[in-house]
């Protein structure tokens, strides 16, 4: 079976979803669709991926078109387009995905492969979480799975902005608190796993490479180091960085990645900093990279399979995303 995918909305992350399709045996993209003419969607037709246009502009076709022609749309447009898109999908019987800057209400369910693969399976669409939600999932739910987490309280230290548009303006010489306590991410990771037991708090620095998490969790009774260690290690999608080999910092993470001959130095996987990691008479320290450009690119290829029903075992629908993309389990 080739799934035939379209994706909708060629910024940060479309980009990235556009680029994965067409490294996978079993997908194709059929198009791509965008607001802007400007030199990303350029990239684009460049290399010969049939365009349309969201506007209606003369001589391309309409969003609607690239969805007759597609068995899924995958979109990736601002906060609030796609839950309006969603109606037209529907109304033309495609399936869909939305990225997690829409509510989940939007698909009813949200999408992380470790944690929601088989509910996903057959769906009419989905959300694929944020960056950090994903990342939160990916981690404390494998303790959870494993018996091992009880709670999980976190502070998140969020990029100001995406690298591109950095010259546009956010802030600088100042840090910007999120007042609500717990911020969105803590709840949007229990519409994953309600199970989970998270809080967590966040703040705005002013820089832009990626997310930085710091974590204290109790876990269920008196676990070693190695114990957690082994279960983030089985994790697909975990991997362990150091900072005695001079990763400890975001700069020099994305550049290993570039050097390791990652698309666009793209970190997929969480890069969990294993200097930090630490257990005391029950309780777990941690600290962890999220690169928000990239993360979610593999569960997004998990929930195309997952919705069209193409592969049934999310272990191996993982396994197949991993050796598209290079990625290597911790």
């Amino acid at each position: 079976m080739t799934i035939k995918v379209a994706v909708n909305g060629y910024g940060v992350i479309g980009k990235r979803v556009a680029d994965a399709v067409t490294q996978q045996a079993d997908m194709v993209l059929t198009g791509v669709c965008d607001i802007a003419g400007d030199w990303r969607i350029a990239v684009a037709r460049d290399r010969g991926v049939p365009v349309y246009s969201a506007t209606g502009e003369a001589g391309a076709g309409s969003l609607e078109d690239m969805a007759r022609g597609a068995d899924l749309v995958v979109d990736c447009t601002p906060k609030g387009v796609a839950a309006k898109n969603a109606a037209l999908y529907r109304e033309l019987g495609r399936k869909f995905i939305v990225q997690g800057g829409e509510k989940h209400d939007v698909t009813g369910h949200s999408f992380v492969a470790e944690a929601s693969y088989a509910s996903a399976l057959d769906r009419p669409s989905t959300r694929v979480v944020s960056c950090n939600t994903t990342s939160i999932v990916r981690v404390f739910g494998a303790l959870r799975r494993a018996g091992l987490l009880l709670r999980a309280r976190g502070t998140l230290l969020r990029r100001a902005l995406d690298p591109w548009e950095s010259h546009l303006g956010g802030i600088m010489n100042t840090l910007v608190p999120e007042t609500r306590v717990p911020s969105h991410q803590g709840p949007d990771a229990q519409t994953v796993d309600p199970a989970l037991d998270i809080v967590t708090m966040a703040v705005k620095v002013p820089e832009t490479l990626g997310h930085m998490h710091f974590w204290s969790a109790d876990l269920v009774g008196r676990p070693s180091r190695e114990d957690v260690r082994s279960v983030l290690a089985a994790s697909p999608r975990v991997a362990f960085v150091q900072a005695s080999e001079g990763l400890g910092a975001l700069n020099a993470v994305k550049e290993r990645m570039l050097d390791l001959g990652r698309p666009r130095g793209d970190l997929y996987e969480v890069a969990m900093l294993e200097d930090t990691l630490t257990v005391e008479n029950g309780e777990l320290f941690c600290a962890y990279m999220v690169d928000n450009q990239a993360i979610v690119i593999p569960e997004t290829i998990d929930a195309i399979r997952a919705l069209t029903g193409a592969e049934r075992d999310a272990a191996l629908s993982m396994a197949k995303t991993n050796r598209a993309l290079s990625i290597i389990a911790a």
